[in-house]
C-alpha cells in the first residue's frame, strides 16, 4: 500500500469539505421546504414533508461525519455518504412536483452530486 501524495490528500480534503458543505445547504433547504408543506394536506403532501425531514436529517448527519475527526473507517464513511446521496435524489424527485420547491430540489441534486463525486474519489484512493 502506498502513501497518498500531497495532491491526493489535498483533493480528498477538498472533496470532503465540498460534500459536507453541500450537505449543510441541502439540510437547510429541506428543513425549510418541509416546514412549508401543509401537515393536513393529504397523503402526498405528508410524504413530501417526511422526505424533506428525512433528507435534512441524513444531510445533517453526513455533514457531521465528514466535518469532524472521528473514528469511522472508510467503509463506514462510504456507506453514510451513499445513503445521503440516495435520500437526496429521492427527495429531489418528490420536490419536483411542487411549485416553489425548485431550489430545494436543486439543492438536493447538488448534494447528491457532491456525494457521488466524493464516493468516486474514495473508490480511487490508494
Amino acid at each position: 500500500m502506498t502513501s497518498p501524495t500531497s495532491q491526493q490528500l489535498y483533493r480528498f480534503l477538498e472533496d470532503r469539505f465540498t460534500c459536507a458543505q453541500a450537505c449543510t445547504e441541502c439540510a437547510r433547504a429541506c428543513a425549510v421546504r418541509a416546514s412549508l408543506v401543509d401537515p393536513d394536506g393529504g397523503e402526498d403532501q405528508e410524504r413530501v414533508r417526511r422526505l424533506g425531514i428525512m433528507c435534512a436529517e441524513a444531510c445533517d448527519a453526513t455533514c457531521r461525519v465528514l466535518s469532524e475527526e472521528n473514528q469511522l473507517d472508510e467503509e463506514a464513511i462510504r456507506v453514510r455518504v451513499d445513503w445521503c446521496r440516495s435520500v437526496c435524489l429521492e427527495c429531489a424527485r418528490a420536490f419536483d412536483g411542487y411549485p416553489g420547491a425548485e431550489s430545494a430540489a436543486a439543492g438536493c441534486r447538488a448534494c447528491a452530486e457532491a456525494c457521488a463525486d466524493f464516493l468516486e474519489l474514495l473508490g480511487s484512493a490508494p
